[in-house]
């Protein structure tokens, strides 16, 4: 917001409240009420309003208090967002970014822990990125503002209290790059947000084990670093996905087919995906666990799949 007037910020108590999650803490007093402008709750308006914002010139990041809340919203980020750039022959350009909090926290009950990542993946013309660290966080949010395309950006509801040391100088991350987390030989893990650090978990037991897991972090949803992802399947020849998303119709199974479609020839094992259960997710606080991989089950299916 400092390097460029042109960026402003929408959203449901973004402004002198900080955020749900004080994402926006303290820019309401730095850059006023106009450029970090709170809204009623009301997502279809606002979102709407942004993609008009950016139409004109401006470059928005519109806040969903809850990504669930953005359903409220799936006409103007599916038909207007993702599209106006073609149906205006070019004429228009949506630079704006479409962020906030997602996935399963901790008994929030199932409306607000909802894994809507392949409901936006299906969208033409949107870019679909999810961070899980801190300083990927930060790569590829100013990443996404500065892009010439609508970029959704997924925060992890349980991700937001970490804390890491990141350089003082600028660096912005490639939206469209996959982060090898650990380099391995025996199998290529794929994940990506909160459930990056249930697989370096479940890794330090199977290094224990005597396993050697690669870890990717895809980061980028749509489109795929295939380049990353069929380099490390050539080298393991062995693939284990695990995600957060639902299992039918979700990350996972777009990755599955594509990773088939282009290298299947280099597998050595069926792919497995491992996924959140296609229920509702439970209040009670163990059933909500049994809906989501744990670390135990992550080290099962590597056993299974280097037999």
């Amino acid at each position: 917001m400092d390097r460029d007037p042109r960026v402003c910020v929408f959203g449901e108590d973004v402004g002198h409240y900080g955020g749900s999650y004080k994402v926006t803490k303290g820019l309401a007093e730095k850059y006023g009420d106009l450029r970090v402008l709170d809204t009623p709750i009301a997502e279809n308006s606002f979102t709407g309003m942004g993609v008009g914002a950016a139409m004109t010139g401006l470059r928005p990041v519109i806040e969903g208090m809850n990504m669930g809340f953005l359903l409220l919203a799936f006409n103007q980020i599916s038909d207007n967002c993702g599209m106006l750039h073609y149906t205006s022959g070019g004429q228009f350009t949506i630079p704006t970014v479409i962020r906030g909090p997602g996935g399963v926290g901790r008994q929030l009950g199932a409306e607000h822990s909802q894994r809507l990542e392949s409901y936006f993946q299906s969208i033409p013309g949107i870019q679909l990125v999810a961070c899980s660290t801190v300083y990927n966080a930060k790569g590829l949010m100013k990443a996404a503002i500065r892009s010439e395309n609508p970029v959704v950006l997924f925060e992890h509801v349980l991700l937001y209290n970490l804390k890491e040391r990141i350089p003082d100088e600028e660096y912005v991350l490639s939206l469209e790059e996959a982060e090898m987390v650990r380099p391995g030989e025996h199998i290529t893990i794929l994940t990506y947000s909160r459930m990056r650090y249930h697989v370096m978990q479940a890794a330090k037991t199977l290094v224990n084990k005597g396993y050697d897991p690669e870890v990717i972090d895809i980061r980028s949803l749509k489109p795929f670093d295939l380049y990353t992802i069929g380099n490390s399947v050539k080298k393991t020849h062995r693939v284990l996905i695990v995600e957060e998303c639902m299992r039918t119709g979700g990350i996972g199974a777009s990755l599955t087919a594509a990773i088939n479609e282009n290298f299947h020839d280099y597998l050595d094992a069926p792919i497995v995906c491992l996924s959140s259960q296609d229920v509702p997710t439970p209040y009670a606080g163990t059933l909500e666990e049994w809906t989501v991989v744990q670390p135990a089950q992550i080290v099962a299916a590597v056993e299974q799949l280097c037999q």
